[in-house]
């Protein structure tokens, strides 16, 4: 059970116009108005907050800190826009939350980083150095929290992806050829999958993150990719959850 506030919102977007989606925003008891905190940004945020899936975020994130693992963190959940009429299939070019996640463009960052975030951290004590910044998500999720910091890696330094969709749903498959070919931006990355990641039309999961990993290593970006036997599911990264945020904070220490 997490000890800090957790707090509900509804946010109305007009970057991404006729949308309406929840967030939460957690604030773990660790945190001092005085010392800016770190920030994570989660997409799919209520697959990381619900105590029936393995994740369990703030109860990692209470631990890291009390540990002195992590300075403290603040979070905020995002879930994917909702429409008038939605189209439910989870990989479908077509629905909101691919639009939203899949697409290769600034679009969703400066949805998060204009619109969003102002409003969620309003009256905090946010860290603006990008080492103390991160973001994080699962399958399109994953891809989105790459896209984040790849656009804007001034603001958010860290990634960390679980089974991330580098397939051509809306273009990710381009990455690898992307970062292979543009100067190395200052991002460090904890990604993983595993060999019963899906494979279908769009393209195979497991092989896209192993070509993002071939790619963050030709350009000499910080990373760590776990390789596993699992499938598109949350176990994997859920178990390696705890060890991943610390290892992406090892560094957060300068603050502005």
């Amino acid at each position: 059970m997490h000890t800090g506030v957790l707090t509900k919102n509804t946010f109305h977007s007009d970057i991404y116009t006729g949308t309406t989606r929840d967030y939460w925003l957690y604030v773990p008891n660790q945190y001092d108005p005085e010392t800016p905190a770190n920030l994570m940004v989660i997409q799919d945020g209520f697959w990381y907050l619900d105590d029936e899936r393995p994740m369990r975020l703030p109860e990692v994130i209470d631990r890291l800190i009390e540990q002195g693992n992590i300075p403290a963190t603040v979070c905020v959940f995002v879930n994917p826009g909702i429409v008038e009429s939605p189209i439910k299939a989870e990989h479908h070019p077509d629905s909101q939350r691919s639009f939203e996640y899949d697409t290769l463009s600034d679009q969703y960052t400066r949805f998060i980083v204009n619109e969003l975030l102002p409003q969620a951290l309003e009256g905090l004590n946010i860290s603006l150095n990008p080492s103390n910044r991160a973001t994080v998500g699962f399958s399109s999720g994953g891809i989105c929290a790459w896209t984040m910091a790849w656009y804007r890696s001034d603001l958010f330094g860290k990634v960390l992806s679980h089974c991330g969709s580098f397939v051509d749903i809306r273009g990710g498959g381009k990455y690898p050829y992307l970062i292979r070919n543009q100067a190395a931006k200052p991002i460090k990355m904890f990604f993983q999958s595993g060999e019963q990641d899906l494979n279908t039309r769009y393209g195979d999961w497991a092989l896209g993150n192993k070509q993002m990993q071939s790619a963050l290593a030709f350009k000499g970006y910080e990373h760590q990719f776990e390789f596993g036997t699992q499938g598109h599911k949350l176990g994997h990264g859920a178990k390696l959850l705890e060890s991943s945020i610390k290892w992406l904070f090892t560094d957060s220490d300068e603050r502005h």
